[in-house]
């Protein structure tokens, strides 16, 4: 059975925490905030938690994620369920998965495969069938960004609130490191010559919403974490791991209310006092943001109380791409398709610079994950459960989405045919579209921009709304579009930020989650949840 967990320690005045949403963040926070000793309460204006990191249910009894698919360093999400009394690894069935994922490389009407393995051996062996020479940079490029990431993690894991931030040792330290003056592509031009080496280790720039060619070096960190740390398939899908977190904040006494939406945070001059709901103020001695940034701030916020991030500065920010997204429901199994699959077109870098144009590509690059590959949960016996993410623009640059997204759903249908399997169409039994427009107006996502503020240098760090937003008093960020970032791992980190600073302002006495050295994970079966 799961350990008993520790009560919150009792206070006559507990500080009461109204959080905003119960995406990865938010239920990051409430886990940690109730395990301090806080009263919290987690709005959720939907029927389920988890944000984007839900799991999609058809009738037919289909299973989808609806936005990430894995999980990358799980890490720092075990050191929270440790910090709040709970074992991620018995909370959920983590499957790292062997290979991690495949590439396929067109080129000249051919497809190159390429199975990614974190076994190094293989994995040269891999790179070596189609560029032998590059096959001896695998290893210097783990050891270098091992290094890296090393360097780099203590600014991770703090927060940016003054520009003294930006000059402590341990920002010197990992400035060089970062090559601010090159990308991820020109970085890795040193370890590997091929190009398609290189967008084996770049293609998870994407994870950002970013280009290679343009994202900062810092991010060959991203790749190095999948072949150090592994990638993860939880059990019944990354909903899976929403549930597990709202089961542990409730068990910690987090109050979680669903179909809750929140009209506006209630301000007494420059100082939240609570949350607006149907017109009834409730509320609160601090306030966590983890709706996303620049669809809420501006209805929950006035305009006139924020100096550094008014409406206008959100509207001229940068935005990730977008995605355009299928969930098919077939009524076959896909022998030989790989769990993860990411189909690299031979114009990849002339998708990205249409999509940053605002031009819808043609012959789209795109990821197609098969569940069922590792899964047996995600759809019925004989049938498979399909997820297809396309990027495409988001609609700052492309606002007439709408009109063409029949026609870009059959192109990425025919995009399918990649994976050997022909035409899916006459397979379909049950089909959901998800495109930039709805991920607006169903899913909150200003603009569109699935990946949230783009990860250029002049948007992170001090320069990224911060943990404790600076403009307001009593207004904390949680979620990509806070410090550090966007991608769960990142985001996990940054609740523990976030909560650190709000514990240490409202004088909550028990010790935050904090990194460890033990950086290991292992596969387990999950008990029954406690009652």
């Amino acid at each position: 059975m799961t350990a008993p967990l520790a009560s919150p320690a009792l206070h006559r005045s507990r500080p009461k925490v109204a959080i905003i949403g119960a995406g990865p963040g938010g239920l990051a926070a409430a886990m940690l905030l109730a395990a301090s000793g806080a009263r919290v309460t987690v709005y959720e204006k939907d029927e389920v938690v988890g944000g984007r990191t839900r799991t999609l249910t058809s009738a037919e009894g289909y299973s989808f994620d609806l936005g990430p698919t894995f999980f990358l360093y799980p890490r720092i999400l075990k050191e929270i369920f440790a910090r709040c009394g709970a074992d991620l690894e018995r909370e959920v069935d983590m499957r790292r998965l062997e290979p991690q994922y495949r590439l396929l490389f067109e080129k000249g009407g051919d497809v190159t495969k390429l199975d990614a393995s974190a076994d190094l051996d293989r994995m040269e062996a891999e790179i070596a069938r189609i560029s032998p020479g590059d096959a001896k940079g695998l290893r210097p490029f783990m050891l270098e960004n091992r290094a890296k990431l090393e360097a780099f993690r203590p600014v991770l894991e703090r927060a940016f609130s003054t520009a003294a931030d930006m000059m402590r040792p341990d920002m010197l330290k990992a400035l060089p490191l970062m090559k601010p003056w090159s990308t991820v592509d020109k970085d890795l031009a040193r370890h590997f010559k091929d190009p398609r080496v290189r967008l084996a280790f770049s293609f998870q720039t994407k994870y950002l919403g970013m280009s290679p060619f343009k994202c900062p070096a810092l991010f060959t960190i991203l790749s190095f974490l999948e072949y150090e740390h592994g990638v993860f398939h939880p059990i019944g899908g990354c909903g899976a791991v929403s549930t597990a977190m709202a089961r542990v904040a409730e068990r910690l006494g987090a109050d979680i209310r669903l179909n809750t939406p929140i009209e506006a945070i209630a301000f007494q001059g420059k100082r939240a006092k609570g949350v607006e709901i149907g017109g009834t103020r409730h509320d609160a001695d601090a306030v966590v943001v983890n709706a996303d940034f620049a669809h809420a701030i501006p209805k929950l916020i006035p305009d006139q109380l924020r100096k550094g991030w008014k409406d206008k500065k959100i509207g001229q920010a940068r935005y990730s791409c977008s995605t355009f997204m299928l969930y098919l429901g077939l009524d076959r199994e896909l022998p030989g398709v790989a769990h993860h699959n990411v189909i690299l077109s031979e114009q990849y870098r002339q998708n990205i610079g249409e999509i940053e144009t605002g031009v819808i590509p043609e012959i789209p690059s795109l990821y197609v994950q098969h569940a069922g590959a590792t899964d047996p949960t995600m759809a019925p016996a004989g049938h498979s459960a399909l997820y297809v993410l396309v990027p495409v623009p988001n609609l700052i640059h492309q606002p007439d989405w709408a009109a063409q997204s029949a026609r870009f759903r059959e192109i990425a249908l025919d995009r399918l045919k990649v994976l050997g399997l022909g035409d899916l169409r006459p397979h379909i039994k049950y089909e959901r579209i998800v495109a930039p427009q709805d991920w607006e107006s169903d899913f909150a996502v200003g603009y569109g921009a699935t990946f949230n503020l783009s990860h250029e240098l002049p948007q992170m760090l001090l320069f990224r709304p911060g943990n404790r937003f600076r403009d307001v008093e009593g207004v904390y960020l949680v979620g990509g579009g806070t410090h550090p970032g966007s991608g769960l791992p990142v985001i996990y980190e940054g609740a523990r930020i976030t909560t650190g600073l709000l514990a240490a302002d409202l004088g909550l006495s028990a010790a935050p989650s904090r990194p460890t050295a033990d950086s290991g994970f292992r596969a387990a079966t999950p008990v029954a949840a406690e009652t």
